[in-house]
């Protein structure tokens, strides 16, 4: 491990040096590039040095004890000593998470998508109900949930809700909410009493920093246009909705919540950028299919990854068999047990492609 250690440093250093250079930062792709290397070795060649300060720290220490203290100075000595060994056993334990394959994007900040299913307008109104769902969850760890864009149907329901949620570790727990959720209930708009099954779908998209992927001005095709919403005093009289085309891959943002073109300009492209990255992190994950094994279900939109069970008050996680009666605490935003499964399967998982 220290050995690695070592040369993730050493690229560290070069990679600095790199940047420092002005014949690269000429060259504005290779710098892009070069810059997302230098962000994710950051984190661990930061622990690293911390560590090997520690270490330092504790072989001066190993030399006063050699010499003849005074009983004061030498318990005093002890103490630090015993301190400083803790600090290295909890950062070699960090350390070790990082280099066994650690999600190195669980602590960012992400955006989240959901749009309903099957099922008409109570798919939309369980859609409501999950979006509602998730921003009681994030309220409950003080994370900040910013509306991005949404549509509703004519039964009071979504048709669809883009958001991002901003917080310490919000990715860790909402990457898992990527595919198809299953509801099974009476809906109100139903006379006989009958169960039916809607569905909606999420997708969970890590929100890119500068450094992630580099957008062209070139690759883009913006669109103005006139919102569409309520009419009266609060009529859109100016072109402020933006539709965003990224022409390489053919990927398409409008936005039109905000009365401002640049508002809706901004909030478009952080989704667009997301999108975007999303491809890119999917493309590498399937190159590199050792570490698709070790994940909970393939993240993909159409897979089945959970139902909600009204008549039973039953919720079930059919990725890793998980059954919770606490249907209406989980809709309430109480998902912490159900979180604490899905992490605690997915590092199951990663220890047994370890072993």
């Amino acid at each position: 491990m220290f050995k690695q250690l070592e040369k993730l440093a050493a690229r560290y250093a070069e990679l600095e040096h790199l940047l420092a250079s002005h014949q690269q930062i000429d060259d504005r792709q290779a710098y892009n590039k070069l810059a997302k290397e230098l962000s994710d070795l950051k984190p661990v060649v930061s622990l690293w040095r911390e560590y090997q300060a520690l270490d330092k720290q504790e072989k001066d220490l190993k030399e006063v004890f050699s010499q003849k203290l005074e009983h004061d100075f030498l318990q005093l000595a002890k103490e630090e000593a015993q301190e400083l060994t803790a600090k290295k056993n909890q950062l070699e334990q960090d350390l070790k998470k990082i280099l066994t394959g650690e999600d190195k994007d669980a602590g960012r900040d992400c955006i989240v998508e959901i749009r309903q299913g099957t099922g008409g307008d109570e798919a939309g109104l369980f859609a409501a109900d999950l979006y509602r769902m998730y921003s009681k969850y994030a309220a409950s760890k003080s994370w900040v949930i910013e509306p991005m864009g949404s549509s509703n149907n004519e039964a009071g329901g979504i048709k669809e809700v883009v958001f991002s949620v901003k917080g310490k570790d919000a990715f860790r727990c909402f990457k898992f909410e990527s595919g198809v959720h299953r509801v099974q209930r009476v809906p109100s708009t139903e006379a006989q009493g009958r169960i039916h099954t809607s569905t909606a779908t999420v997708a969970v998209l890590v929100e890119p920093e500068e450094v992630d992927l580099v957008i062209e001005p070139k690759d883009l095709r913006i669109d103005t246009y006139r919102s569409s919403g309520p009419g009266g005093q609060h009529m859109q009289k100016t072109d402020s909705a933006v539709r965003i085309t990224h022409l390489p891959t053919n990927t398409v943002v409008a936005c039109q919540d905000e009365r401002s073109q640049i508002k809706n300009r901004a909030k478009a492209m952080r989704i667009l950028r997301a999108r975007i990255l999303e491809v890119m992190m999917e493309t590498e994950a399937k190159r590199l299919s050792s570490a698709r094994k070790i994940q909970i279900g393939t993240g993909d939109r159409s897979e089945k990854i959970r139902t909600y069970n009204f008549p039973d008050r039953r919720v079930t996680d059919h990725r890793i068999n998980f059954t919770s009666h606490q249907l209406e605490g989980i809709l309430e935003g109480q998902m912490d047990e159900l979180f604490a499964a899905l992490l605690k399967a997915e590092n199951d998982k990663k220890n047994q492609a370890g072993g």
